[in-house]
């Protein structure tokens, strides 16, 4: 009696069926689960708002630069007219 094709694939196809299955089933549940706050980018642009750092007895412009996260060539590239050898106390610096 001739073996029959069939039998040699159908353990593979049965645990490929079983994994497609399970992804599918946790994809599912992740995504639909409420413990898990799902965040939906609107796919608007939105305008960068200006951003000011005030001048605090101390500071220098290496000081200012790394509390607000910025490099010192960004903050001189937006204030043109900034001395950064001379801050002044309640000077506003542009951080965007």
């Amino acid at each position: 009696m001739p073996a029959r094709p069939w039998r040699q694939f159908a353990w593979p196809t049965a645990f490929l069926i079983a994994v497609t299955v399970a992804v599918f089933g946790i994809r599912a549940a992740r995504h639909h689960s409420p413990a898990t706050p799902t965040r939906h980018t609107p796919h608007v642009t939105h305008a960068v708002t200006t951003r000011y750092y005030r001048v605090r007895p101390g500071d220098t412009l290496t000081a200012v630069a790394a509390k607000t996260g910025t490099s010192v060539a960004r903050l001189l590239h937006l204030n043109p007219k900034l001395q950064p050898t001379a801050l002044f106390i309640g000077e506003r610096i542009r951080l965007r």
